[in-house]
């Protein structure tokens, strides 16, 4: 492994409940709906994940967007829109006492969204785009950078120098598969300890990794029975956050049906989460990074 060191950082503003995220600190989970589908909906939603995350002594941070830009049919729910979205996450941060993060997909929205949220997400397909990344250095929030599907690690290192070049060292990488051949997505676990040598936080996105794209002719199918076995293996790997879309009723989510978790299993892949997490911390911790050549 190579020499740097590890950033860490607080995500959170205002009266907020802050999250510390690093190298030796708790294991931060990010959930929440993929698209924000009512007011009453997310704010049950949140309230809901974090009673689970605060009975395991979890960090949390809730996640839904306003707009979902890459979907495969016009038909598709692509999103409430930007001005009740934002109205809805404000709350939600507000009455249930929690970060909140959201992504944007167009440079203008950079600055609108990164006065609500807490950490502003940056999606995949766009994580190289240098007016959206520019557009999200510039606002000085922290900064959750998905890696795009057809990137590989090492290359993600070009895309952070550009977010430091327009002002932003709170960057969170995440990984969320990659593809392998047409319609399938697989996870090079690789990924972490590569993506952590520029320093920052890593973060494992389980249930977009669960995706099969476009695989259903106008919609994404899934496999959420690897879930479990890929959140384990994450983990051990190094990461520092994990992130998964989570609902109440997946067959009748707006966005993402085929890959959402059902609340219903969020306690036990948590409480499986933060015990591999405290494991790995304790081996590093002894045995430091093993340099095999």
């Amino acid at each position: 492994m190579k020499n740097f060191t590890y950033k860490t950082f607080s995500i959170g503003y205002g009266k907020v409940k802050k999250v510390k995220i690093g190298k030796f600190n708790p294991l931060v989970f990010i959930g929440g709906p993929c698209a924000i589908e009512s007011r009453d909906h997310s704010l049950k939603m949140a309230s809901r994940i974090k009673k689970i995350c605060s009975k395991l002594k979890i960090q949390f941070i809730f996640k839904s967007c306003y707009n979902k830009d890459s979907r495969s049919s016009p038909e598709s729910f692509n999103g409430i829109g930007i001005d009740e979205g934002l109205k809805i996450l404000d709350e939600v941060r507000n009455k249930i006492n929690v970060p909140v993060v959201a992504d944007f997909s167009d440079p203008t929205w950079a600055k609108p969204t990164a006065k609500v949220v807490d950490l502003l997400q940056i999606p995949a397909y766009l994580c190289r785009q240098t007016s959206i990344l520019k557009a999200a250095g510039e606002t000085n929030r922290p900064l959750l950078l998905k890696k795009g599907q057809f990137m590989s690690p090492w290359n993600m290192k070009n895309s952070v120098r550009k977010l430091e070049y327009y002002g932003n060292s709170r960057i969170l990488l995440t990984d969320r598969g990659t593809f392998f051949g047409y319609n399938m997505l697989v996870n090079d676990m690789r990924c972490f300890p590569i993506m952590s040598e520029t320093g920052y936080p890593v973060c494992f996105d389980a249930t977009h990794s669960v995706q099969m794209p476009t695989s259903m002719g106008n919609i994404s199918g899934g496999q959420r029975e690897f879930i479990p076995s890929l959140v384990r293996s994450a983990s051990a790997c190094g990461i520092n956050a994990l992130f998964m879309e989570v609902h109440d009723n997946p067959k009748k989510a707006k966005s993402d049906p085929n890959t959402v978790l059902d609340i219903g299993y969020l306690e036990k892949i948590l409480s499986m989460a933060k015990k591999m997490h405290q494991e790995r911390i304790t081996i590093d911790k002894k045995y430091g990074n093993l340099d095999v050549y």
